[in-house]
């Protein structure tokens, strides 16, 4: 049981938080979205309750969790994880001060009027948070919100560039005339590039047009397959309900298809959910981190059914478009970045080049200093705040292509020799040092390492990279090599 380890605390936290917005004349601000009920605490962690699933993401996403964590850090030297239930009638102990007028009714800060350009967000029966459009502007259409799909997921809030440019206008024609163009859509590429945003946007955006006479449906394969599961365990009837579920829709938006590698059941049942929809001419659109080519663990007849429509890519986004998204979540955020002779936008853009969740993840810890500590972001200031962030993504944005490509390069051979299944030594050992660098640098399994190395079993991956490991060990000279070649590797410009 809870021993309420940390309630003074947290009730510390929040109080300081919010004389802050009040400072700022950002009152309302707070009580919306630091309307958290204390449930009860452990040593590590701390379980509150809110409104809805979307009331916690929007919460984590703009940063104010942290900026709780953060405070609490401050009081006890702890870090200590904040968690959440969805809990009805939350109880927040925090009331609008006496120069704001209640944020239930709708009015905004020191006018007894109701507000004529944004209501606060409404919790409606179904935990769906609603953002009412400005009543100065009615021409505008009010925005309609599919209960599983994020509202930020739109056509409007996603910025293109060179990398996006054709994904994002074959996803909006595809919007536009389901089941017609482009049907099925899959659309691969990394983690954070907007593979999930642009699907939803498709979603968002038919719903819109149609509300619930048009059958949507967004879910991870993940869930896909825990729900055949379970309908297999419970019975024909369940089976029954299942299929009738997924093969009667007008929109099937199903996320992260890797997922079903060598989960042969599931993939049956998705085959067969295809050739349903397909023939009643409903909308699918797939995301995958990879191409179709490369799907290892696929019945060929599924891998040709989800590359028999428009297949595309998304690649990292250039400086340009890295610049265009951060200018864009402030401008929707409504925020500003107090600073002294530095541009925290190019900083940003320029130090994180891989995907737009680590651009937004280094926008919210910037943004979190300036609102917590009212100081102005300065060169050193930043360089120390996203030091970590920036360290951590430069390994991450090494591939294990990038490893490939070096190490055949130094050893002048071809990164097909190292996929392949020659056994001459001045191919295995450059093959097996490849793996070894792969895990070091990348952190990439040995299931992950088997499926690009040619698709080599996880047993012999291992083997090589112990095989290295161990002699690194007792041979200085090779040592030195490998030490060379992760130099390389670090340094390689795509």
């Amino acid at each position: 049981m809870s021993e309420q380890n940390y309630k003074d605390f947290w009730d510390e936290a929040l109080k300081e938080i919010h004389q802050d917005y009040i400072n700022k004349g950002q009152e309302t601000e707070f009580l919306i979205w630091f309307n958290m009920e204390y449930l009860e605490d452990t040593l590590t962690e701390i379980k509150v309750g809110v409104a809805s699933d979307f009331m916690w993401s929007r919460m984590v996403s703009m940063g104010y969790v942290s900026a709780i964590q953060s405070k609490i850090a401050q009081f006890t030297g702890r870090n200590i994880n904040i968690s959440y239930v969805v809990k009805n009638n939350v109880k927040s102990p925090y009331t609008a001060s006496e120069s704001q007028n209640s944020v239930e009714t709708g009015n905004s800060v020191n006018t007894p009027e109701p507000q004529s350009q944004q209501q606060a967000p409404s919790i409606q029966q179904n935990n769906i948070i609603q953002e009412n459009t400005a009543s100065s502007a009615p021409e505008v259409p009010v925005f309609k919100q599919h209960p599983k799909l994020n509202e930020n997921c739109t056509f409007e809030k996603f910025v293109t560039g060179e990398n996006s440019d054709f994904a994002y206008n074959v996803s909006l024609a595809v919007a536009k005339n389901p089941g017609k163009a482009y049907n099925p859509l899959l659309i691969y590429g990394g983690v954070g590039l907007g593979k999930t945003h642009l699907m939803q946007s498709i979603g968002n955006y038919i719903y819109a047009q149609k509300g619930d006479t048009s059958k949507i449906c967004y879910i991870t394969a993940e869930n896909y397959t825990n729900e055949f599961i379970q309908a297999t365990q419970e019975g024909p009837q369940s089976i029954n309900r299942f299929k009738n579920k997924y093969r009667k829709l007008d929109l099937l938006l199903l996320d992260d298809i890797h997922f079903f590698k060598d989960k042969i059941g599931t993939q049956e049942e998705v085959f067969y959910t295809f050739e349903a929809l397909e023939g009643i001419k409903a909308q699918m659109v797939f995301t995958c981190d990879r191409p179709v080519s490369e799907l290892n663990g696929f019945s060929e007849r599924l891998k040709s059914r989800f590359s028999k429509g428009m297949c595309l890519d998304l690649q990292p986004p250039n400086y340009e478009t890295r610049c265009a998204i951060i200018q864009k979540k402030l401008a929707n955020m409504n925020k500003t970045i107090p600073q002294v002779d530095v541009d925290v936008v190019s900083y940003i853009a320029e130090n994180v080049q891989t995907n737009v969740r680590d651009l937004e993840a280094c926008l919210t810890k910037v943004l979190g200093f300036t609102e917590l500590t009212h100081k102005s972001i300065t060169p050193s200031i930043l360089q120390n705040l996203l030091r970590d962030q920036v360290s951590q993504i430069s390994n991450e944005n090494i591939t294990i292509d990038i490893v490939q490509k070096v190490v055949a390069d130094y050893y002048n051979i071809s990164i097909s020799d190292i996929k392949g299944k020659k056994r001459n030594s001045h191919v295995v050992v450059p093959r097996q040092i490849a793996i070894y660098i792969a895990r070091q640098l990348g952190g990439f399994s040995y299931p992950q390492l088997g499926d690009d190395f040619g698709g080599r079993d996880h047993t012999t991956i291992m083997h090589s990279f112990n095989l290295v490991e161990d002699k690194i060990k007792i041979d200085s000279n090779f040592n030195s090599l490998i030490e060379t070649l992760i130099k390389q590797v670090k340094e390689y410009k795509k």
